[in-house]
């Protein structure tokens, strides 16, 4: 793989693509393109829409917006708040999560739209918040279980209502995904590699057998995990077993950030990658299960 790259360079690639726009590049546009998006703002996640799989949800740093297969989006919240850790409710299309911040500046607590993500409301500050919830996942095994990380591993059984602590959390963490089979089983992508718990988020083990820094780890429905190991690629074993299969690595100097796996179709994927040499975020489609992939709306294979 030609993106090799060091633990030190790796602990800026987050920050980098979550903060490498000017502050002063305000943006409030509706209606938009992603590509155009892509260079006004950046993205904190991807999810697609339970309700209709046709639609992409790409929470950003000025809003939520709303994603069809041309490519076209449309932000969809009142608000341009920064949405950090978004994540959809497993098996009810109308509700959405997340955390992040105000667009005025502070933490927004955990907050849930139960209206397709117009309107948000504050359900809990969290422990010792209000919290900003970078990380965030809610389990498919229960979704009224959700973890989120802010000064440690945080766990609500109540939907979100109330939190506690449950660990420090990992080092060097960079992503969470709650297992789909296992409410107690949680993976941490960090930058020295990616890890398993097995209780909750109190101990944690190697995951992989490469002690690689990992930029993404993300569980699907039907009980996929997924995972970007950089030196690798894309990988994906199937619960309960750690039997990793390498997809493919076809990105060229670029990251996987975020994934977004189809829940009725486990072939169709979407990402956001970052290229650390052209500081550019991209939103990638692909239909063969990562192998290849196409600029989302366009039918011309991703730059490298």
């Amino acid at each position: 793989m030609g993106n090799r790259i060091t633990l030190n360079a790796l602990a800026g690639i987050v920050a980098v693509a979550a903060a490498w726009l000017p502050a002063s590049r305000a943006f409030s546009a509706s209606e938009t393109t992603v590509s155009a998006l892509a260079q006004k703002t950046h993205f904190h996640g991807i999810a697609v829409n339970p309700g209709d799989p046709s639609q992409l949800y790409l929470a950003t740093h000025h809003g939520l917006f709303q994603v069809g297969p041309d490519g076209k989006a449309r932000r969809i919240s009142k608000t341009t708040d920064d949405f950090m850790g978004f994540t959809p409710h497993p098996t009810d299309a109308s509700i959405l999560y997340a955390s992040g911040h105000p667009a005025g500046g502070g933490n927004l607590g955990f907050i849930a739209s139960r209206n397709g993500g117009m309107s948000w409301t504050q359900i809990s500050r969290g422990v010792r918040g209000p919290v900003d919830f970078h990380q965030m996942d809610v389990s498919r095994a229960n979704p009224k279980v959700i973890y989120g990380i802010h000064g440690g591993l945080q766990v609500s059984r109540d939907s979100g209502r109330n939190w506690r602590m449950a660990g420090p959390g990992p080092e060097g963490l960079i992503d969470l995904a709650a297992s789909a089979k296992d409410v107690n089983v949680l993976y941490a992508a960090t930058k020295e590699g990616l890890l398993k718990s097995k209780d909750t988020g109190r101990s944690w083990q190697p995951a992989y057998i490469l002690r690689r820094p990992v930029t993404m780890v993300q569980t699907s429905s039907g009980g996929g995990v997924y995972a970007f190991v950089v030196g690798t690629g894309l990988i994906r074993t199937m619960e309960p077993g750690l039997n990793w299969r390498t997809i493919g690595d076809s990105l060229g100097d670029a990251y996987i950030l975020h994934l977004a796996v189809d829940p009725t179709h486990d072939s169709k994927l979407y990402a956001v990658t970052f290229n650390p040499k052209t500081r550019r975020n991209a939103v990638l489609a692909s239909g063969d299960g990562g192998r290849s992939w196409l600029s989302l709306g366009s039918t011309t294979k991703r730059e490298k």
